[in-house]
Protein backbone atom coordinates (compact mmCIF):
# COMPACT_ATOMS: atom_id res chain seq x y z
CA UNK A 1 0.00 0.00 0.00
CA UNK A 2 1.49 3.57 -1.13
CA UNK A 3 1.92 5.47 2.14
CA UNK A 4 -0.35 8.88 1.76
CA UNK A 5 2.43 10.47 2.87
CA UNK A 6 4.19 9.83 -0.46
CA UNK A 7 2.20 11.23 -2.28
CA UNK A 8 1.86 14.57 0.01
CA UNK A 9 5.81 14.59 -0.28
CA UNK A 10 5.65 13.81 -4.14
CA UNK A 11 3.15 16.68 -4.97
CA UNK A 12 4.93 19.09 -2.72
CA UNK A 13 8.00 18.25 -4.82
CA UNK A 14 6.35 19.02 -8.20
CA UNK A 15 4.46 22.46 -6.66
CA UNK A 16 7.72 23.73 -5.71
CA UNK A 17 9.33 22.75 -8.73
CA UNK A 18 7.26 23.96 -11.24
CA UNK A 19 7.48 27.55 -8.43
CA UNK A 20 11.12 27.47 -9.65
CA UNK A 21 9.95 27.28 -13.43
CA UNK A 22 11.37 23.69 -13.72
CA UNK A 23 9.19 20.66 -14.88
CA UNK A 24 7.21 19.13 -12.31
CA UNK A 25 9.20 15.78 -12.91
CA UNK A 26 12.36 17.39 -11.05
CA UNK A 27 10.28 18.11 -8.02
CA UNK A 28 9.17 13.67 -7.92
CA UNK A 29 13.30 12.78 -8.18
CA UNK A 30 13.61 15.11 -5.38
CA UNK A 31 10.61 13.80 -3.38
CA UNK A 32 12.12 10.37 -3.66
CA UNK A 33 15.59 11.05 -2.59
CA UNK A 34 13.93 12.70 -0.03
CA UNK A 35 11.59 9.91 1.31
CA UNK A 36 14.70 7.40 1.18
CA UNK A 37 16.05 9.74 3.58
CA UNK A 38 13.10 9.36 5.60
CA UNK A 39 13.50 6.03 5.39
CA UNK A 40 9.90 5.26 4.46
CA UNK A 41 8.69 2.03 2.41
CA UNK A 42 6.92 2.32 -0.45
CA UNK A 43 6.38 -0.79 -0.91
CA UNK A 44 5.77 -3.19 -4.52
CA UNK A 45 3.05 -1.45 -5.67
CA UNK A 46 5.03 2.00 -6.32
CA UNK A 47 7.39 0.12 -8.83
CA UNK A 48 4.80 -1.66 -10.46
CA UNK A 49 2.79 1.93 -11.45
CA UNK A 50 6.20 2.95 -12.26
CA UNK A 51 6.41 0.01 -15.27
CA UNK A 52 2.85 1.10 -15.77
CA UNK A 53 4.13 4.44 -16.47
CA UNK A 54 6.93 3.63 -19.26
CA UNK A 55 4.55 1.04 -20.35
CA UNK A 56 1.97 3.53 -21.45
CA UNK A 57 4.65 6.11 -22.32
CA UNK A 58 5.69 3.98 -25.04
CA UNK A 59 2.33 2.97 -26.07
CA UNK A 60 1.39 6.89 -26.40
CA UNK A 61 4.44 7.57 -28.41
CA UNK A 62 3.60 4.47 -30.35
CA UNK A 63 -0.04 6.35 -31.56
CA UNK A 64 1.97 9.18 -32.57
CA UNK A 65 4.60 7.36 -34.36
CA UNK A 66 4.84 8.15 -38.36
CA UNK A 67 7.60 5.05 -39.61
CA UNK A 68 8.26 7.09 -42.66
CA UNK A 69 9.85 9.98 -39.96
CA UNK A 70 12.15 6.97 -38.34
CA UNK A 71 13.49 6.18 -41.86
CA UNK A 72 14.68 9.47 -42.66
CA UNK A 73 18.77 10.35 -41.86
CA UNK A 74 18.59 13.17 -39.82
CA UNK A 75 16.98 10.62 -37.85
CA UNK A 76 18.63 7.03 -37.79
CA UNK A 77 21.79 8.66 -38.81
CA UNK A 78 22.85 11.20 -36.08
CA UNK A 79 20.72 8.32 -33.21
CA UNK A 80 23.86 5.59 -34.64
CA UNK A 81 26.58 8.07 -34.96
CA UNK A 82 25.72 9.46 -31.67
CA UNK A 83 25.48 6.72 -29.57
CA UNK A 84 28.68 5.28 -31.14
CA UNK A 85 30.52 8.81 -30.33
CA UNK A 86 28.65 8.66 -26.94
CA UNK A 87 30.27 5.11 -26.24
CA UNK A 88 33.64 6.02 -26.59
CA UNK A 89 33.13 9.24 -25.20
CA UNK A 90 31.64 7.82 -21.54
CA UNK A 91 34.10 4.72 -21.63
CA UNK A 92 36.91 7.23 -21.87
CA UNK A 93 35.26 9.34 -18.73
CA UNK A 94 35.28 5.86 -16.93
CA UNK A 95 38.85 5.28 -17.49
CA UNK A 96 40.00 8.46 -16.77
CA UNK A 97 37.73 8.42 -13.40
CA UNK A 98 38.92 4.66 -12.47
CA UNK A 99 42.78 5.98 -13.01
CA UNK A 100 42.14 8.74 -11.04
CA UNK A 101 39.66 7.10 -7.88
CA UNK A 102 41.46 3.34 -7.97
CA UNK A 103 38.94 2.85 -5.34
CA UNK A 104 36.18 2.33 -7.83
CA UNK A 105 37.31 -0.92 -8.90
CA UNK A 106 36.13 -0.75 -12.51
CA UNK A 107 36.33 -3.48 -15.04
CA UNK A 108 36.33 -3.52 -19.06
CA UNK A 109 32.54 -4.85 -18.67
CA UNK A 110 31.48 -2.45 -16.32
CA UNK A 111 33.01 0.44 -18.42
CA UNK A 112 30.88 -1.00 -21.51
CA UNK A 113 27.84 -1.29 -20.25
CA UNK A 114 27.87 1.65 -18.20
CA UNK A 115 28.84 3.51 -21.10
CA UNK A 116 26.25 2.22 -23.48
CA UNK A 117 23.57 2.87 -20.70
CA UNK A 118 24.70 6.78 -20.70
CA UNK A 119 24.37 7.30 -24.51
CA UNK A 120 20.50 6.92 -24.34
CA UNK A 121 18.66 10.33 -23.45
CA UNK A 122 15.25 10.62 -21.34
CA UNK A 123 12.44 9.84 -23.40
CA UNK A 124 10.49 10.71 -20.24
CA UNK A 125 11.99 14.07 -19.99
CA UNK A 126 11.61 14.95 -23.63
CA UNK A 127 7.76 14.24 -23.53
CA UNK A 128 7.02 16.43 -20.27
CA UNK A 129 8.85 19.16 -21.69
CA UNK A 130 6.90 19.25 -24.79
CA UNK A 131 3.50 18.55 -23.68
CA UNK A 132 4.09 21.29 -21.00
CA UNK A 133 5.31 23.58 -23.83
CA UNK A 134 2.36 22.12 -26.29
CA UNK A 135 4.68 21.08 -29.33
CA UNK A 136 3.98 17.60 -29.48
CA UNK A 137 3.09 18.45 -33.13
CA UNK A 138 6.08 20.59 -33.61
CA UNK A 139 8.83 19.74 -35.96
CA UNK A 140 12.20 18.95 -33.27
CA UNK A 141 9.20 16.98 -31.46
CA UNK A 142 9.07 14.65 -34.57
CA UNK A 143 12.86 14.67 -35.01
CA UNK A 144 13.87 14.47 -30.71
CA UNK A 145 11.21 11.55 -30.20
CA UNK A 146 12.36 10.08 -34.13
CA UNK A 147 15.53 9.84 -32.33
CA UNK A 148 14.36 8.35 -29.15
CA UNK A 149 13.06 5.53 -30.69
CA UNK A 150 15.64 4.46 -32.15
CA UNK A 151 17.75 4.86 -29.07
CA UNK A 152 15.08 2.67 -27.28
CA UNK A 153 15.00 0.05 -29.88
CA UNK A 154 18.39 -0.23 -29.39
CA UNK A 155 18.03 -0.87 -25.49
CA UNK A 156 15.40 -3.04 -25.93
CA UNK A 157 18.14 -5.36 -28.08
CA UNK A 158 20.15 -5.16 -25.52
CA UNK A 159 17.66 -6.53 -22.54
CA UNK A 160 16.81 -9.45 -24.97
CA UNK A 161 20.45 -9.89 -25.37
CA UNK A 162 21.31 -10.08 -21.44
CA UNK A 163 18.55 -13.24 -21.65
CA UNK A 164 21.40 -14.97 -23.36
CA UNK A 165 19.20 -16.55 -26.05
CA UNK A 166 17.42 -15.48 -29.11
CA UNK A 167 13.53 -14.86 -29.15
CA UNK A 168 11.60 -18.48 -29.69
CA UNK A 169 10.33 -19.55 -33.53
CA UNK A 170 6.86 -18.69 -32.55
CA UNK A 171 7.70 -14.40 -31.87
CA UNK A 172 7.41 -14.96 -35.99
CA UNK A 173 3.69 -14.59 -35.35
CA UNK A 174 3.97 -11.32 -34.27
CA UNK A 175 3.77 -10.47 -38.01
CA UNK A 176 0.37 -11.37 -38.11
CA UNK A 177 -0.51 -8.60 -35.97
CA UNK A 178 -0.03 -6.31 -38.78
CA UNK A 179 -3.73 -7.40 -40.74
CA UNK A 180 -5.44 -6.99 -37.38
CA UNK A 181 -4.93 -3.26 -37.81
CA UNK A 182 -8.74 -3.15 -39.00
CA UNK A 183 -9.79 -5.05 -36.64
CA UNK A 184 -8.82 -3.30 -33.96
CA UNK A 185 -9.57 -0.18 -35.50
CA UNK A 186 -13.26 -1.55 -35.90
CA UNK A 187 -13.39 -1.82 -32.38
CA UNK A 188 -12.31 1.10 -30.98
CA UNK A 189 -14.97 2.84 -33.34
CA UNK A 190 -17.46 0.58 -31.08
CA UNK A 191 -16.02 1.22 -28.13
CA UNK A 192 -17.04 5.12 -28.52
CA UNK A 193 -15.39 7.65 -26.39
CA UNK A 194 -16.20 7.03 -22.71
CA UNK A 195 -14.59 5.06 -20.27
CA UNK A 196 -15.10 1.96 -22.08
CA UNK A 197 -12.83 3.53 -25.10
CA UNK A 198 -10.04 4.53 -22.38
CA UNK A 199 -10.07 0.72 -21.06
CA UNK A 200 -9.68 -0.61 -24.29
CA UNK A 201 -6.55 1.35 -24.54
CA UNK A 202 -5.14 0.91 -21.54
CA UNK A 203 -6.06 -3.35 -22.74
CA UNK A 204 -4.04 -2.99 -25.42
CA UNK A 205 -1.25 -1.39 -24.22
CA UNK A 206 -0.94 -4.07 -21.44
CA UNK A 207 -1.95 -6.40 -24.02
CA UNK A 208 0.21 -5.98 -26.19
CA UNK A 209 2.84 -5.96 -23.27
CA UNK A 210 2.21 -9.25 -22.10
CA UNK A 211 2.21 -10.70 -25.98
CA UNK A 212 5.35 -9.60 -26.52
CA UNK A 213 6.84 -10.91 -23.03
CA UNK A 214 5.14 -14.37 -23.66
CA UNK A 215 7.46 -15.04 -26.66
CA UNK A 216 10.94 -13.35 -25.11
CA UNK A 217 10.68 -10.21 -26.42
CA UNK A 218 11.04 -6.57 -23.93
CA UNK A 219 7.30 -6.06 -23.25
CA UNK A 220 7.74 -1.84 -23.65
CA UNK A 221 9.17 -3.04 -27.14
CA UNK A 222 5.41 -4.53 -27.19
CA UNK A 223 3.70 -1.50 -26.19
CA UNK A 224 5.56 0.76 -29.22
CA UNK A 225 4.84 -1.47 -31.35
CA UNK A 226 1.19 -2.17 -30.65
CA UNK A 227 0.71 1.68 -30.27
CA UNK A 228 2.79 2.49 -34.08
CA UNK A 229 0.04 -0.41 -35.68
CA UNK A 230 -2.91 2.26 -34.70
CA UNK A 231 -0.92 5.02 -35.34
CA UNK A 232 -2.30 7.70 -38.23
CA UNK A 233 -6.44 7.07 -37.47
CA UNK A 234 -9.07 9.61 -35.74
CA UNK A 235 -8.83 7.19 -32.92
CA UNK A 236 -5.35 7.11 -32.10
CA UNK A 237 -5.37 10.42 -31.56
CA UNK A 238 -8.57 10.91 -29.20
CA UNK A 239 -7.11 7.51 -27.46
CA UNK A 240 -3.51 9.23 -27.19
CA UNK A 241 -5.67 12.32 -25.20
CA UNK A 242 -7.39 9.69 -23.36
CA UNK A 243 -4.85 8.30 -22.18
CA UNK A 244 -2.11 11.04 -21.44
CA UNK A 245 -3.51 11.82 -17.47
CA UNK A 246 -3.19 8.26 -16.65
CA UNK A 247 0.47 8.08 -18.21
CA UNK A 248 1.60 11.25 -16.36
CA UNK A 249 -0.21 10.10 -12.96
CA UNK A 250 1.84 6.70 -12.97
CA UNK A 251 5.29 7.97 -14.24
CA UNK A 252 5.04 10.00 -11.18
CA UNK A 253 6.15 6.34 -9.15
CA UNK A 254 9.06 5.98 -12.17
CA UNK A 255 10.38 9.25 -10.97
CA UNK A 256 9.96 8.56 -7.33
CA UNK A 257 11.65 5.37 -7.47
CA UNK A 258 14.88 6.80 -8.89
CA UNK A 259 15.43 8.74 -5.02
CA UNK A 260 14.29 5.96 -3.57
CA UNK A 261 16.61 3.81 -4.58
CA UNK A 262 19.29 5.71 -2.26
CA UNK A 263 22.71 6.95 -2.35
CA UNK A 264 26.38 5.20 -4.03
CA UNK A 265 29.49 5.40 -1.64
CA UNK A 266 31.57 8.79 -1.85
CA UNK A 267 33.73 7.90 -4.59
CA UNK A 268 30.92 6.48 -6.66
CA UNK A 269 28.43 9.59 -5.52
CA UNK A 270 31.23 11.63 -7.03
CA UNK A 271 31.45 10.26 -10.33
CA UNK A 272 28.03 9.89 -10.96
CA UNK A 273 27.65 13.75 -10.10
CA UNK A 274 30.26 14.32 -12.72
CA UNK A 275 28.42 12.20 -15.24
CA UNK A 276 25.29 14.16 -14.69
CA UNK A 277 27.01 17.40 -15.39
CA UNK A 278 28.77 15.69 -18.85
CA UNK A 279 25.66 14.94 -19.99
CA UNK A 280 25.20 18.24 -21.34
CA UNK A 281 27.99 17.22 -23.73
CA UNK A 282 25.19 15.36 -25.97
CA UNK A 283 23.65 18.78 -27.13
CA UNK A 284 27.09 19.54 -28.43
CA UNK A 285 26.88 16.96 -30.98
CA UNK A 286 23.41 16.35 -31.58
CA UNK A 287 23.02 19.67 -33.03
CA UNK A 288 26.25 19.40 -35.42
CA UNK A 289 24.89 15.94 -36.69
CA UNK A 290 21.07 17.17 -37.05
CA UNK A 291 22.53 19.92 -39.33
CA UNK A 292 24.59 17.68 -41.16
CA UNK A 293 21.75 15.59 -41.99
CA UNK A 294 19.94 18.67 -43.45
CA UNK A 295 18.12 19.29 -40.36
CA UNK A 296 16.94 23.19 -39.70
CA UNK A 297 19.47 24.83 -37.30
CA UNK A 298 16.17 25.80 -35.45
CA UNK A 299 14.83 22.32 -35.30
CA UNK A 300 18.22 21.09 -34.53
CA UNK A 301 18.54 23.28 -31.52
CA UNK A 302 15.88 22.86 -29.95
CA UNK A 303 15.44 18.85 -30.50
CA UNK A 304 19.39 19.03 -29.13
CA UNK A 305 18.74 21.26 -26.26
CA UNK A 306 15.94 18.36 -24.68
CA UNK A 307 18.65 15.63 -25.02
CA UNK A 308 21.58 16.75 -22.89
CA UNK A 309 20.45 14.04 -20.40
CA UNK A 310 20.39 10.30 -19.37
CA UNK A 311 17.55 8.28 -19.51
CA UNK A 312 15.41 5.77 -17.67
CA UNK A 313 16.29 3.13 -20.04
CA UNK A 314 19.79 3.40 -18.97
CA UNK A 315 18.78 2.62 -15.51
CA UNK A 316 16.76 -0.57 -16.88
CA UNK A 317 20.08 -1.64 -18.54
CA UNK A 318 22.39 -1.33 -15.45
CA UNK A 319 19.93 -3.22 -13.58
CA UNK A 320 19.18 -5.84 -15.65
CA UNK A 321 22.86 -6.02 -15.97
CA UNK A 322 23.27 -6.30 -12.56
CA UNK A 323 21.12 -9.62 -12.09
CA UNK A 324 23.63 -11.52 -14.59
CA UNK A 325 26.16 -10.19 -12.96
CA UNK A 326 27.85 -7.99 -15.55
CA UNK A 327 28.22 -5.54 -13.47
CA UNK A 328 28.15 -4.57 -9.42
CA UNK A 329 24.62 -3.56 -8.28
CA UNK A 330 25.76 -0.39 -6.60
CA UNK A 331 25.39 1.18 -9.96
CA UNK A 332 22.26 1.27 -10.26
CA UNK A 333 21.80 4.24 -7.37
CA UNK A 334 24.95 5.36 -8.77
CA UNK A 335 22.85 5.92 -12.54
CA UNK A 336 19.78 6.99 -10.73
CA UNK A 337 21.98 9.60 -9.21
CA UNK A 338 23.47 10.72 -12.72
CA UNK A 339 20.05 11.01 -14.63
CA UNK A 340 18.66 13.10 -11.87
CA UNK A 341 21.50 15.54 -11.68
CA UNK A 342 21.23 15.75 -15.85
CA UNK A 343 17.52 16.33 -15.19
CA UNK A 344 17.90 19.55 -13.33
CA UNK A 345 21.10 20.78 -15.67
CA UNK A 346 18.94 19.74 -18.65
CA UNK A 347 15.94 21.53 -17.61
CA UNK A 348 17.22 25.61 -18.06
CA UNK A 349 18.80 24.51 -21.38
CA UNK A 350 15.50 23.39 -22.80
CA UNK A 351 13.40 26.21 -21.34
CA UNK A 352 15.79 28.66 -22.51
CA UNK A 353 16.61 27.36 -25.91
CA UNK A 354 13.94 29.09 -28.12
CA UNK A 355 15.41 32.57 -26.47
CA UNK A 356 18.84 31.37 -27.50
CA UNK A 357 18.13 31.18 -30.73
CA UNK A 358 16.67 34.56 -30.98
CA UNK A 359 19.34 36.45 -29.95
CA UNK A 360 21.88 34.22 -32.20
CA UNK A 361 19.83 33.90 -35.33
CA UNK A 362 22.57 34.82 -37.23
CA UNK A 363 25.07 32.63 -35.94
CA UNK A 364 22.61 29.83 -35.85
CA UNK A 365 21.66 29.93 -39.80
CA UNK A 366 25.16 29.22 -40.28
CA UNK A 367 24.84 25.91 -40.31
CA UNK A 368 21.84 25.85 -42.55
CA UNK A 369 22.24 23.55 -45.89
CA UNK A 370 21.24 24.63 -49.17
CA UNK A 371 18.11 21.56 -48.85
CA UNK A 372 16.41 23.29 -46.11
CA UNK A 373 16.99 26.91 -47.82
CA UNK A 374 15.35 25.61 -50.80
CA UNK A 375 12.28 24.33 -48.80
CA UNK A 376 11.08 27.37 -47.59
CA UNK A 377 7.19 28.05 -48.10
CA UNK A 378 6.02 30.36 -50.59
CA UNK A 379 4.54 33.09 -48.62
CA UNK A 380 3.92 35.58 -51.26
CA UNK A 381 0.74 38.36 -51.19
CA UNK A 382 -0.51 36.73 -47.95
CA UNK A 383 -2.86 39.14 -45.75
CA UNK A 384 -4.45 36.71 -44.02
CA UNK A 385 -2.68 34.19 -42.67
CA UNK A 386 -4.56 30.94 -40.62
CA UNK A 387 -2.42 29.08 -37.98
CA UNK A 388 -3.72 25.53 -37.77
CA UNK A 389 -5.74 23.47 -40.52
CA UNK A 390 -7.68 21.16 -38.29
CA UNK A 391 -11.29 21.16 -39.04
CA UNK A 392 -11.52 24.75 -37.03
CA UNK A 393 -8.81 26.11 -39.14
CA UNK A 394 -9.81 24.96 -42.75
CA UNK A 395 -13.91 26.49 -41.50
CA UNK A 396 -12.11 29.61 -40.89
CA UNK A 397 -10.01 29.39 -43.96
CA UNK A 398 -13.37 28.20 -46.01
CA UNK A 399 -15.18 31.42 -44.89
CA UNK A 400 -12.76 34.31 -45.55
CA UNK A 401 -11.47 32.42 -49.16
CA UNK A 402 -14.60 33.29 -50.60
CA UNK A 403 -14.26 36.84 -50.66
CA UNK A 404 -10.17 37.32 -49.97
CA UNK A 405 -9.10 34.50 -52.53
CA UNK A 406 -5.23 34.01 -52.42
CA UNK A 407 -4.45 36.63 -49.73
CA UNK A 408 -5.68 33.73 -47.23
CA UNK A 409 -2.96 31.56 -46.48
CA UNK A 410 -2.74 28.19 -44.67
CA UNK A 411 -0.37 27.10 -42.13
CA UNK A 412 0.42 23.27 -41.09
CA UNK A 413 2.88 20.69 -40.25
CA UNK A 414 0.95 17.75 -40.82
CA UNK A 415 1.43 15.97 -44.35
CA UNK A 416 -1.23 14.02 -44.75
CA UNK A 417 -3.93 17.05 -44.36
CA UNK A 418 -1.63 18.99 -46.74
CA UNK A 419 -2.23 16.79 -49.41
CA UNK A 420 -5.99 16.60 -48.58
CA UNK A 421 -5.73 20.64 -48.46
CA UNK A 422 -4.08 20.52 -52.16
CA UNK A 423 -6.72 18.50 -53.47
CA UNK A 424 -9.42 20.77 -52.65
CA UNK A 425 -7.09 23.59 -53.99
CA UNK A 426 -6.69 25.57 -50.45
CA UNK A 427 -3.46 27.52 -50.35
CA UNK A 428 -1.69 25.64 -47.40
CA UNK A 429 2.11 25.67 -46.87
CA UNK A 430 4.08 23.10 -44.88
CA UNK A 431 5.86 25.53 -42.08
CA UNK A 432 6.14 25.60 -37.91
CA UNK A 433 4.43 28.70 -36.82
CA UNK A 434 6.65 28.85 -33.85
CA UNK A 435 9.88 29.24 -36.15
CA UNK A 436 11.03 32.62 -36.42
CA UNK A 437 12.68 31.89 -39.37
CA UNK A 438 9.12 31.21 -41.53
CA UNK A 439 7.83 34.74 -40.19
CA UNK A 440 10.83 36.48 -41.05
CA UNK A 441 10.21 35.47 -44.61
CA UNK A 442 6.36 37.38 -44.36
CA UNK A 443 6.30 41.35 -44.77
CA UNK A 444 4.30 41.33 -41.31
CA UNK A 445 3.68 44.72 -42.29
CA UNK A 446 1.25 43.81 -45.31
CA UNK A 447 -0.52 40.67 -42.71
CA UNK A 448 -3.70 42.32 -41.44
CA UNK A 449 -5.08 39.64 -39.36
CA UNK A 450 -3.67 36.35 -38.01
CA UNK A 451 -5.86 33.44 -36.68
CA UNK A 452 -4.82 30.80 -34.21
CA UNK A 453 -6.08 27.78 -34.60
CA UNK A 454 -3.31 25.36 -33.26
CA UNK A 455 -3.88 22.79 -30.81
CA UNK A 456 -3.01 23.35 -27.66
CA UNK A 457 -3.51 27.13 -25.54
CA UNK A 458 0.35 26.69 -24.75
CA UNK A 459 1.26 27.32 -28.57
CA UNK A 460 -1.01 29.67 -28.89
CA UNK A 461 0.70 31.81 -26.51
CA UNK A 462 4.10 31.18 -27.72
CA UNK A 463 2.95 31.79 -31.36
CA UNK A 464 0.92 34.95 -30.79
CA UNK A 465 4.14 35.86 -28.12
CA UNK A 466 6.84 35.54 -30.83
CA UNK A 467 4.86 37.98 -33.49
CA UNK A 468 4.61 40.02 -30.91
CA UNK A 469 8.18 40.05 -30.19
CA UNK A 470 8.84 40.63 -34.33
CA UNK A 471 6.90 43.23 -34.38
CA UNK A 472 3.63 42.55 -36.10
CA UNK A 473 1.06 45.17 -35.06
CA UNK A 474 -2.10 43.55 -36.62
CA UNK A 475 -4.82 41.91 -35.43
CA UNK A 476 -4.62 38.56 -33.69
CA UNK A 477 -7.56 36.35 -33.05
CA UNK A 478 -7.53 32.52 -30.94
CA UNK A 479 -9.44 29.63 -30.40
CA UNK A 480 -9.75 28.96 -26.65
CA UNK A 481 -11.70 26.13 -24.81
CA UNK A 482 -11.42 27.53 -21.18
CA UNK A 483 -12.46 31.25 -19.72
CA UNK A 484 -8.87 31.31 -18.06
CA UNK A 485 -7.12 30.20 -21.26
CA UNK A 486 -9.08 33.89 -22.53
CA UNK A 487 -7.87 36.13 -20.05
CA UNK A 488 -4.70 35.40 -20.63
CA UNK A 489 -4.67 35.94 -24.18
CA UNK A 490 -6.92 39.39 -24.09
CA UNK A 491 -4.37 41.09 -21.73
CA UNK A 492 -1.87 40.33 -24.42
CA UNK A 493 -4.35 42.43 -26.76
CA UNK A 494 -5.67 39.66 -28.52
CA UNK A 495 -9.53 38.72 -29.64
CA UNK A 496 -10.48 35.10 -28.96
CA UNK A 497 -13.15 32.97 -29.74
CA UNK A 498 -14.25 30.47 -26.76
CA UNK A 499 -15.13 26.93 -28.62
CA UNK A 500 -17.17 25.53 -26.01
CA UNK A 501 -18.94 28.98 -24.64
CA UNK A 502 -19.95 30.26 -28.07
CA UNK A 503 -20.75 26.64 -29.67
CA UNK A 504 -24.19 27.63 -28.44
CA UNK A 505 -24.62 30.52 -30.25
CA UNK A 506 -23.20 29.08 -33.57
CA UNK A 507 -25.76 26.01 -33.21
CA UNK A 508 -28.57 28.58 -32.36
CA UNK A 509 -27.67 30.62 -35.85
CA UNK A 510 -27.73 27.14 -37.64
CA UNK A 511 -31.19 26.42 -36.10
CA UNK A 512 -32.71 29.60 -37.38
CA UNK A 513 -31.28 29.42 -40.87
CA UNK A 514 -32.87 26.09 -40.85
CA UNK A 515 -36.22 27.44 -39.62
CA UNK A 516 -35.92 29.91 -42.37
CA UNK A 517 -34.82 28.07 -45.21
CA UNK A 518 -38.19 25.74 -44.18
CA UNK A 519 -40.19 28.44 -43.77
CA UNK A 520 -39.37 29.41 -47.38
Amino acid sequence: MIDPIIILIALAGGLVSRALGLPALIGYLAAGFILHETNIQAGELLHELANLGVTLLLFTIGLKLSPGELLKPKVWGTTLIHMAAMQLFFMGVLWLAGALMPGLGLSLNEWLVLAFALTFSSTVFVIQVLQERGEMSSRHANLAIGILVIQDLAAVLFLSATKGTMPPPEALGLLLLWPLRRPITQLMEKAGHGELFTLFGLALALGGASLFELVGIKGDLGALVIGGLLAGTQKSKELYRNLMNFKDLFLVGFFLTIGLDGWPREEVFILALVLGALATVKVALYFPLMTLFHAAPRTALLSASMMGNFSEFGLVVVAVAATTGWIGGEWASAVSLAIATSFVLSSPLSKRAHQLYRRYHDFWLRFESDKVQAQRPDTSGARIIVLGMGNIGTGAYDAIAETRGYEVLGVDLNDRKLAEHARKHRRVVMADASDPDFWHQINLQEVELVLLALTHHQENMLVGGLLQDLGYSGRMSAVVRFSEEARELEKRGFSTFNLYAQAGAGFADHAVAQLSDREG
